[in-house]
C-alpha cells in the first residue's frame, strides 16, 4: 500500500495565488485527475452571507482556477448545492465568486437544478440505507472528477470539517439535514460512493484564514496562513485536524474511514510534502470546537425524539421543521451576524487577508437566477 501524501504550503495576500499553484503542482494534482474527463469544482457554501473562513474565500477559487486553466484543462464545472439555509446563487453573490468563475470562463451549477439519478452503491453502506429511502447522486458526477475546496474549521456537529464534509453538500440533496443522526457514518458511506463514481478525487483545503470555535459559521477568525492539498480525503482531513489540534484518530469519521480502508487517518502515516516534518510538527492552532444553540438544540431534539417515531416525525419530517429553519435564519442571519459577526469582520478587514477580500468584487447580483424549490423534509 502506498503511504499517502499531502501537500502542506505556507502562504500570504500577496502570494497566494502562486502559492496554490505551487501546492498543487507539488501534491501532483494531474496524476489523479485526467484531463479527459470533466472536472468537477465542489465549492464550499456554509453560509448564503459572507463571513471569514466559514465558506471558500475568492482567492481559493481564483488560485484553483487559474492552475487548472493554465495546465491546459478545459472541461470544468462549479457547483454548489442547496440546504434549508443556504442559497447557491446568493451565496455565490455574497462570497464574491461570480466575477472569479468569470474571469476564468467557468459556468457556476447550482446542483438543485441538475438532475439526481438514482444510485446502488456496491460498498456496503453504514447508514445512508437506514437515513434515506433511496441513494440519490448529481448524474452529472458519474465519471467526472472532483476538486473540493474546503476551509480549516470546526465544526458542531463532526469536531471538525473538511474534505469528506464538503461532499455531503454534493451527494445529499436538500434535506440532508436527516443525516445528522449518524453523521460520522454517513460521511464514510459518502467518500466511498465517491470513490465508485469519480475517475479522480482531490482536495485543496484553505487556511489562510481559519475558525475556530462553533463552527461552521459562528466562529472566531484565525488567520493560518497555510495551504494543504491531496487526493486522500481521509489524510488531508486528518492533516488539518492535526493542525487545529485535534487527534484525528479520536474524531469518529476519520477514525472510521481509515478503519476501513478508505485512506489514512493516522498522521505518522502520512507523507508531507512541501513542508519540513519540524515545521509541520510546531503547527498546532489549538482549536476548541463548540455549539452553537441552533446545532445543541438539533442535536438534542434528534436524540430525545429518536424512539418516539410520531412525534420525531413532526418535528423533522413535517411542515413543523419550518420552525427550526425560522429559527436558524433568526439566530445566524439576523442576530448572531448582526451583533457578534460583524464585529469580526471589521477586525478581519484590517488584516492582509481583509484588504486582499475587499479588492474582490461581488459582481452582478443574480437576481433572475432561479433554483428548484425542493422539499426539505
Amino acid at each position: 500500500m502506498s503511504t499517502s501524501k499531502i501537500a502542506i504550503q505556507k502562504t500570504t495576500p500577496k502570494t497566494v495565488l502562486d502559492d496554490y499553484k505551487q501546492l498543487m503542482h507539488i501534491a501532483q494534482y494531474k496524476k489523479t485527475l485526467p484531463k479527459k474527463n470533466k472536472t468537477i469544482i465542489k465549492i464550499n457554501l456554509s453560509w448564503t452571507l459572507y463571513y471569514p473562513s466559514c465558506s471558500t474565500p475568492p482567492w481559493q477559487l481564483e488560485g484553483v482556477l487559474k492552475t487548472l486553466k493554465e495546465d491546459n484543462y478545459r472541461d470544468i464545472l462549479a457547483v454548489e448545492n442547496q440546504t434549508v439555509v443556504t442559497h447557491p446563487w446568493k451565496g455565490a453573490y455574497y462570497n464574491k465568486w461570480l466575477p472569479v468563475m468569470k474571469k476564468y470562463k467557468t459556468n457556476f451549477q447550482p446542483l438543485t437544478n441538475v438532475e439526481w439519478t438514482s444510485y446502488k452503491p456496491k460498498t456496503e453502506m453504514l447508514a445512508m440505507n437506514d437515513i434515506f429511502e433511496e441513494i440519490l447522486i448529481p448524474k452529472i458526477f458519474k465519471k467526472s472528477s472532483i476538486i473540493h475546496l474546503p476551509t480549516v474549521k470546526t465544526h458542531g456537529h463532526t469536531t471538525t470539517t473538511g474534505a469528506m464534509k464538503n461532499a455531503f453538500g454534493g451527494l445529499i440533496p436538500k434535506y440532508r439535514h436527516h443525516a445528522h443522526k449518524k453523521i460520522h457514518e454517513i460521511l464514510v458511506d459518502l467518500l466511498a460512493i465517491q470513490k465508485e463514481i469519480h475517475k479522480g478525487i482531490f482536495a485543496v483545503t484553505d487556511g489562510t484564514v481559519c475558525g475556530n470555535g462553533a463552527g461552521p459559521r459562528t466562529m472566531t477568525p484565525y488567520t493560518g496562513n497555510i495551504l494543504l492539498a491531496g487526493s486522500d480525503q481521509v489524510a488531508i482531513d486528518a492533516i488539518s485536524a492535526k493542525i487545529m489540534g485535534f487527534d484525528p484518530m479520536k474524531i469518529d469519521y476519520i477514525k472510521m474511514a481509515h478503519d476501513r480502508g478508505l485512506g489514512t487517518g493516522d498522521t505518522d502515516q502520512i507523507e508531507i510534502l512541501g513542508l519540513d516534518k519540524k515545521d509541520f510538527k510546531k503547527l498546532n492552532f489549538r482549536f476548541k470546537t463548540k455549539k452553537s444553540p441552533i446545532i445543541a438544540w438539533d442535536q438534542l431534539l434528534r436524540k430525545k425524539t429518536s424512539d418516539i417515531k410520531w412525534l420525531h416525525h413532526l418535528l423533522f419530517y413535517s411542515a413543523f421543521f419550518r420552525t427550526f429553519i425560522f429559527a436558524s435564519e433568526l439566530y445566524h442571519d439576523k442576530l448572531w451576524y448582526n451583533q457578534t459577526g460583524k464585529k469580526n469582520i471589521n477586525i478581519f478587514k484590517k488584516t492582509g487577508w481583509g484588504k486582499l477580500y475587499e479588492k474582490y468584487g461581488y459582481g452582478t447580483y443574480p437576481k433572475d437566477k432561479k433554483i428548484k424549490n425542493w422539499d426539505p423534509y
